[in-house]
């Protein structure tokens, strides 16, 4: 069950403006938070979504970035997490020109990406998986369905091959990588494939099941994560946030091994540290707690309510005029993706980010 909202309301206050609360169902969490803020976020999603479909190009990707296909079905996961879908709502046409772009990045043995010009082509394999699966739960064009379970059904096959010996995934496949695996690829491959799996895609259950071994096997006395399960190292923040939305993806959201790395986050993550305190890549780590915290508001809703207006706060005060959130590392597309995905939580369209 999820606290989800009304489709259509909410598309037109994010088209026209309105007030948050026209589009609330009964007892969804964003009713206790004050007008004033529902107001505030409201408006910084708007003039998010409107950037990145203002800044898309004809041909569905965004000039200028690194990682295209990665960053191309990120910023489309952030577009139909608004309500749209490729044929209703404001940003239908944004939609449907991604659905086209990541079409275009599709490969005989089923990847998804440009093994020839990205060197960590996993991650725009394991997020086109993720953003395509949430697209075909809304498709109802039988055609384009066809279309999208088969492409989705390669996808898997290419990342249960590309999988290591370990359990886990690398920045290319494990026959192109020596077998090489670190957290972060794994996590979105994880992602992915539970995407795939809820929309009806066969994903073969030893694969999740070593994939959390995988997670297991990195895990410190402390409760974190380590980058890689050849490079241990001290635990890392971003990657055990990660690591736990990987086990609750997987079917696991209890046990010693969950419940210490959550520890672990409430004590380094939970009272939001700024943007410019000492753990890198917020964005990403924010990214994937605030899914945490928001499945665990499931039983305790003032835990996460508290957490998402310190969270929502960060964001809002950092966003630019003209919509878009930057930082030196990846670029604008990769962040504003990420800060709407996590704006956009509480609507509860998308199965993948449900309780």
């Amino acid at each position: 069950m999820t606290d989800k909202l009304n489709r259509r309301a909410v598309l037109r206050c994010l088209a026209g403006g309105l007030p948050l609360a026209a589009g609330l169902a009964g007892g969804s969490s964003l009713l206790a938070a004050d007008e004033a803020l529902r107001t505030s976020w409201l408006t910084s999603t708007r003039k998010g979504l409107d950037w990145v479909a203002r800044t898309q190009t004809r041909v569905g990707h965004w000039a200028s970035q690194a990682y295209p296909t990665a960053m191309a079905a990120l910023a489309g996961t952030a577009l139909i997490a608004s309500g749209s879908t490729t044929t209703q709502g404001p940003y239908a046409k944004n939609i449907r020109r991604v659905t086209d772009f990541i079409y275009s990045k599709r490969r005989d043995n089923g990847l998804i990406g440009d093994p020839l010009t990205d060197n960590r082509y996993t991650y725009g394999h394991g997020f086109s998986m993720l953003f395509l699966s949430q697209v075909l739960g809304e498709e109802e064009d039988e055609e384009r369905r066809e279309e999208l379970i088969s492409t989705l059904t390669k996808a898997v096959e290419f990342t249960v091959s590309a999988q290591t010996t370990s359990g886990g995934w690398g920045y290319v496949s494990a026959k192109d990588g020596n077998d090489f695996d670190e957290g972060s690829t794994t996590i979105t491959q994880v992602q992915g494939l539970r995407g795939c799996r809820n929309a009806g895609i066969v994903v073969p259950s030893e694969v999740i099941e070593r994939a959390k071994k995988y997670i297991y096997d990195c895990q410190n006395p402390d409760g974190g994560i380590s980058y890689s399960s050849k490079n241990r190292g001290t635990s890392r923040p971003a990657i055990t946030a990660a690591s736990i939305c990987c086990l609750q993806n997987a079917g696991e959201y209890g046990g010693d091994v969950v419940d210490k790395m959550i520890s672990y986050c409430k004590d380094n993550l939970h009272q939001i540290q700024t943007q410019q305190q000492a753990f890198s890549h917020w964005h990403y780590t924010y990214l994937y707690y605030a899914q945490v915290v928001y499945r665990e508001g499931f039983r305790d809703r003032e835990f996460w309510e508290a957490f998402r207006d310190r969270l929502y706060g960060e964001i809002v005060r950092k966003q630019r005029s003209d919509g878009a959130w930057d930082d030196t590392t990846v670029g604008p597309i990769y962040v504003t993706s990420c800060n709407l995905i996590m704006m956009q939580l509480d609507y509860g369209f998308l199965p993948i980010y449900q309780r």
